[in-house]
């Protein structure tokens, strides 16, 4: 099976930085888009950036600016610097990538989420 483990969450105050990391095992052909999403509570979860395997990016607009993804492709890893943290950006962060293996060609996985919170 392909698994995803995140780190690197916790408490911060506003105008903090933080940087989640996800690393993702197992067997598989090959690793796809990456990206991270977030979900508040009482919020529909969200996408918050994603990363192609040629390193193109994308961001939500309440993020642009702040945030930035990155990926090791050697490591299988996919990462989240977080800088300038609002309060409104307090939710379980979720690592998502899309791989392909022999046995059950592409699928979506998932981690299991961290938790950061942005409070004074």
């Amino acid at each position: 099976q392909v698994h995803l483990v995140e780190s690197g969450g916790g408490l911060v105050q506003p105008g903090g930085s933080l940087r989640l990391s996800c690393a993702v095992s197992g067997s598989m052909s090959s690793l796809n888009a990456m990206g991270w999403y977030r979900q508040a509570p009482g919020k529909e979860r969200e996408l918050v950036a994603d990363i192609t395997s040629s390193g193109t990016t994308n961001y939500a607009d309440s993020v642009k600016g702040r945030f930035t993804i990155s990926r090791d492709n050697a490591k299988k890893t996919v990462y989240l610097q977080m800088n300038s943290l609002k309060p409104d950006d307090t939710a379980v962060y979720v690592c998502n990538a899309l791989v392909t293996t022999i046995s059950l060609g592409a699928r979506s996985c998932w981690g299991q989420g961290t938790q950061v919170t942005v409070s004074s």
